[in-house]
């Protein structure tokens, strides 16, 4: 008996653990790729898109036969990676690369406060699997914060683009962008605890 108990979160944690694979894993392989493709900034960048366009498309396939099903989160995420990634491929263009990464930081923005206006926290429908015991206000509270930290990661970027150089804002792209991200959602803990199944709910 002692046995089958220990063995029960098991298949939790594989889910768990492939959810973040299929999260990551493409955005880890263009940072691999960004670092190591050949060229310049802007070949290095369309390399860089090429294969996380590739990556997002084979995480799809993957959560698909694993899981029978393709997240919200996913859906999303290929849609921009594959409108957006296509013009990067076809412009091969420096400004556009500045202004892409705006657009995209807006566009998200503008959607977590549409769904925060309209009742309705967007955030809990792409990552609601990944926090199954999370209550309706530590949603909302989650998708306000991270609106604003899209808004303003857009803002710092048209700041950066203009103070800037290319290669400068390339650098904090890759690696200031993913450091300020990674503080962002670690500080975002204390919320995910206090609204979870045994939280509470109450600030």
């Amino acid at each position: 008996m002692a046995e089958t108990e220990d063995k029960t979160p098991k298949p939790e944690t594989k889910g768990s653990g492939l959810r973040m694979a299929l999260d990551f894993g493409p955005l880890l392989v263009f940072f691999a790729v960004n670092s190591l493709a050949p060229g310049d900034d802007v070949n290095q960048a369309v390399w860089a898109t090429t294969a996380f366009m590739i990556a997002t498309g084979i995480a799809m396939i993957v959560s698909k036969l694993k899981t029978g099903r393709i997240a919200p989160m996913q859906w999303f995420t290929g849609i921009v990676v594959a409108v957006f990634g296509g013009m990067t491929i076809y412009l091969r263009d420096e400004s556009f690369f500045q202004i892409k990464t705006t657009i995209i930081y807006a566009m998200f923005a503008a959607i977590l406060f549409f769904g925060l206006i309209t009742g309705r926290p967007l955030l809990k429908l792409v990552m609601e699997s990944g926090f199954p015991e999370m209550d309706d206000d530590g949603w909302k509270k989650l998708t306000r914060n991270w609106a604003i930290f899209f808004l303003a990661m857009a803002m710092l970027n048209e700041a950066l683009r203009a103070w800037l150089t290319f290669d400068q804002w390339v650098a904090f792209k890759v690696w200031g962008v993913l450091v300020i991200s990674m503080i962002f959602a670690a500080s975002q803990a204390p919320i995910l605890m206090k609204h979870g199944k045994d939280g509470g709910g109450q600030d």
